[in-house]
Parts: C-alpha cells; structure tokens; sequence
C-alpha cells in the first residue's frame, strides 16, 4: 500500500510538473532542434570519419540512428540521409562542416536546457562551457560511430575465426543485422546515461537517473510501436501532406520521443524530491 501511494504521489508531481512547466511546448522544440540537428551531425561525422580514413561510414551511421524508429518513419528519412552523405565534398576542416559542427551541437543544447527544466535547477555554468561541452559530446559521438562502424566490419571476421575455434558458438553468432540492433540499442543506453549524468547542472549517481533511463526506453518501445501501427492502420499523413508526409511523420515521432525523455528527467527529479521529503519526517 505505501509503494502505491508512493508511486502516486511520483506520478503526480512529474506529470504535474511537466505539464505546469511548459513540458508539451519543450518537447516541440525538443522534436524540432532535433531534427534540425540531425543532417548537420551526420554530415560532420562523415567527414570526420573520411578525414580519418573510414569511407564506407555512412552506413554504419545511418543504421545506428534509424534501427531503432519504426521502419515507416526510418524507410524514407533514412533514404535522403543517405543521399545527402554520399554527396561528394572537399577537406575536412572547411567553414560548411564547422558550422555542421556547431548545429549538431545546439541538438545537445537543447538536451541540457529541457533536462535542466526537468530536475528543476538552475544552469550557472558559462556559456563557453557549455557549448565547448556541447561540442565535445558530437566529437565524442562521432567517434563512437567510427569505433563501432571499425567493429561491424571485423565482426563477421571475427566471428568466422571464433567458429573455427570454437564451433559450439555458432548458435550463438547470429547476423549483422541482428548485431546492428542491439548495438543500436546500447548506443541509445549509453547516451541517455550520458545525458542524464553530465548534461543538466548538478551532479547524480546512476541510481538517480536509472528509474527516468527505463522509463524513457519503456516509453520509446511502447510509443514507437503505437505510432507504428496508427500509421499502418489509420493514418491520412499521406494523402495530406503529400512529397511533406515523411517529414510530418518524423516531426510527430520525435515529438512523442522527446516528451517520453522529458518525463524521465521529471520522474527522477519527482524521485528524488520523495525520498527528501520522506528523509525529513521524523521516525
């Protein structure tokens, strides 16, 4: 009984909290920077990973971000990412990929300004700080891509050479494509971890941002999967929209998404404001 009502009381002051602070407006921006930011960092990390010596890497970028999303939202966006990547360009260190640097980079900013509203603190550090942070999280991240795009191309290498030695593991071994998932899958882990603990003012433990993190996967699953089948079964996007309908749907999608990360920073700020508030009751 003092679980539910303390999972009450959670829910309450979150959801509350959310919707008394704008939470619905900052998801909207939420969406919008980050599709705004989205070309302008696939473009920076593959010319990164060029100017690096990693050719094939727009493939391995694109799977990355677009598992995840259901395929009717991913088919298309990821199709004109594509086209966008393969485009020919010059050196590296030129004015365009700068400044395709510093808009991935007001993609992480918009992170940190809806986290910091979330856990209800007050950003006090420089504006220098925070952009040269920003940025280091898309270098970060693009490395990251590069690390893993090295791994998917020595995995089935690896894996032929673990067989040999080993032939009980092939049961186990599965496809790239499967591999593609779950590293997937571990890179948004990683990065929602990530965020929660370095981005907002402040400092937590994991176990302060664990209870937001499963949230926000449980609400990506249960949300993309939702979306996934209103646009199989109802959806009109199509035939109002038109040539706009991919971009419309990718709009909405990341709007859902980013209002389910907002409510995990707000579910750990409600947390955390509980156990204060039980910490100071006498006995």
């Amino acid at each position: 009984m003092r679980k539910l009502i303390a999972a009450k009381r959670v829910l309450g002051d979150a959801f509350g909290h959310f919707s008394d602070d704008d939470g619905w407006a900052m998801a909207s921006h939420l969406a919008i920077t980050a599709l705004m930011a989205l070309f302008p960092f696939l473009i920076f990390s593959t010319a990164l990973a060029s100017f690096l010596g990693a050719k094939a890497f727009e493939d391995t970028a694109v799977h990355i971000v677009f598992d995840t999303w259901p395929e009717q939202i991913a088919e298309p966006i990821a199709r004109e990412v594509v086209n966008v990547l393969t485009v020919q360009r010059g050196d590296f260190l030129t004015v365009g990929i700068i400044v395709a640097a510093f808009f991935a980079s007001n993609g992480i900013e918009a992170l940190r300004v809806s986290l910091n509203r979330a856990y209800r603190v007050e950003d006090r550090r420089s504006f220098i700080y925070r952009r040269l942070q920003s940025l280091a999280f898309v270098f970060i991240t693009t490395l990251g891509f590069l690390t893993i795009s090295v791994l998917l191309v020595l995995a089935p290498l690896l894996g032929r050479v673990a067989v040999d030695a080993m032939p009980w593991l092939k049961p186990f071994m599965g496809t790239i494509t499967i591999w593609r998932y779950i590293i997937a899958s571990s890179v948004i882990v990683l990065a929602l971890v990530a965020v929660h603990a370095w981005l907002p003012a402040g400092k937590r433990s994991f176990a302060d941002i664990a209870p937001g993190i499963i949230f926000t996967l449980a609400g990506w699953l249960v949300g993309s999967t939702l979306f996934a089948e209103y646009l199989d079964r109802f959806s009109s996007y199509v035939s109002t929209y038109a040539g706009l309908a991919s971009i419309m749907i990718a709009v909405v999608f990341l709007y859902i998404v980013s209002a389910i990360f907002i409510l995990g920073g707000e579910i750990n700020a409600a947390i955390r404001r509980y156990s204060d508030a039980r910490a100071r009751v006498p006995g």
